[in-house]
């Protein structure tokens, strides 16, 4: 059994938000004050803590039992992470509601204690959450984003039975081309590049224009490039476990943990490779891959950019430049980003090849022969 995380807008009124926004800046300021007695009196245990600061934290802050219990959890798990630190809480930090505080009215509205009270606040849902809300579990957390509340909310995820693969498709995850599988299906981030030297040139007039209505568009403008990365790392991921299930596959990619640290690129690419998520591309293949049976194999990446997958040749020389594979011993030559994707699939499959000479001769694909010398 898995889990996901559900974001449900809550819809209240002027005075609805200003009775949510108070209770969260309460909420946090009470996660301060016991930050500050933790961290002096060096407590991690938060039925010790609770013993000292519950009754001040009620009185000063004006908080319920159950929203003084939680904010001194919220404290104690930050303080648990780094005990050398002392946690500070944004005013609009993440409050947590649990079943004491909150309850659901169907799918039409949620029923959360403020501090002036409960109130009913009405939500809006699209079917996909409506589909998933009977398997709410737990607590919820009361986030501001871009001034709009939303819950973010905890359901079961049941995973189905993955199924025995017939066959790998590697799938190599870059920078230029945002991924490149081993059927040959090349997902491309110019666009995304497009999006971020676009977004890059706006924010520099902006900064250095400096008035009141630049930097208000400034604000409107924060997040859009990773909302739109986000959104095509999404449809991405979508594509290749679709199909995978539909071919009964496996999915092969590479640990690429620390990848953004070794790396090295040159400084024209450094804006780019910072900022794209190498991570959380492969977070949603993994995650998409849990929900619809598919299983996933990680590999080493060494040298899957430079081994020719026809005579198996191991040489750094192999790739003579970024998007192009041309092995110096069998003159084999492709995209690059394409060969390394077949290494990925044949690493992940053992003792059963994936490629052959024929394969290379007679189903590269028009897109693909394009970029082949």
């Amino acid at each position: 059994m898995m889990m996901q995380t559900l974001m449900v807008k809550l819809v209240p009124s002027d005075e609805q938000h200003d009775m949510l926004l108070e209770t969260m800046h309460k909420f946090n300021d009470a996660c301060n004050s016991v930050a500050d007695y933790a961290f002096q009196h060096k407590m991690a245990n938060k039925i010790e803590l609770g013993k000292v600061v519950y009754y001040p934290i009620r009185e000063k802050f004006g908080l319920s039992a159950q929203m003084t219990i939680r904010a001194i959890a919220k404290t104690v798990e930050a303080y648990k992470r780094d005990k050398d630190i002392k946690p500070k809480f944004k005013s609009t930090g993440a409050m947590i509601y649990d079943q004491r505080i909150l309850s659901w009215r169907k799918l039409e509205s949620v029923s959360m204690l403020t501090l002036k009270g409960r109130t009913i606040i009405p939500i809006r849902i699209g079917e996909y959450q409506k589909a998933r809300m009977d398997r709410i579990r737990g607590q919820a957390d009361l986030i501001l984003r871009n001034g709009a509340f939303y819950l973010a909310v905890v359901v079961d995820a049941p995973e189905p039975t993955k199924y025995d693969p017939v066959g790998v498709i590697g799938v190599d995850l870059g920078i230029i081309n945002l991924a490149v599988d081993s059927d040959g299906t090349v997902y491309s981030g110019e666009k995304v590049d497009k999006i971020r030297g676009g977004v890059a040139k706006i924010r520099a007039q902006l900064q250095s224009s400096g008035t009141k209505s630049a930097k208000r568009h400034l604000k409107k403008l924060s997040g859009y490039e990773s909302r739109f990365h986000r959104d095509v790392n999404h449809c991405i991921s979508k594509n290749i476990v679709a199909k995978a299930k539909d071919t009964t596959r496996c999915i092969a990619l590479e640990n690429l943990i620390g990848i953004r640290e070794t790396t090295v690129v040159r400084k024209a690419q450094r804006s780019r490779h910072s900022s794209w998520g190498f991570g959380q591309l492969r977070a949603f293949i993994e995650y998409k891959s849990a929900l619809a049976g598919v299983p996933v194999v990680l590999v080493d990446p060494r040298g899957t950019s430079h081994i020719c997958p026809r005579c198996g040749h191991n040489e750094k020389r192999n790739r003579p430049s970024r998007n192009i594979f041309k092995c110096v011993q069998c003159n084999f030559a492709g995209l690059s980003d394409y060969i390394s994707a077949i290494n990925i699939a044949e690493r992940a499959t053992v003792n059963k090849p994936i490629v052959s000479s024929d394969f290379f001769r007679h189903t590269l694909s028009p897109q693909l022969q394009a970029h082949t010398l």
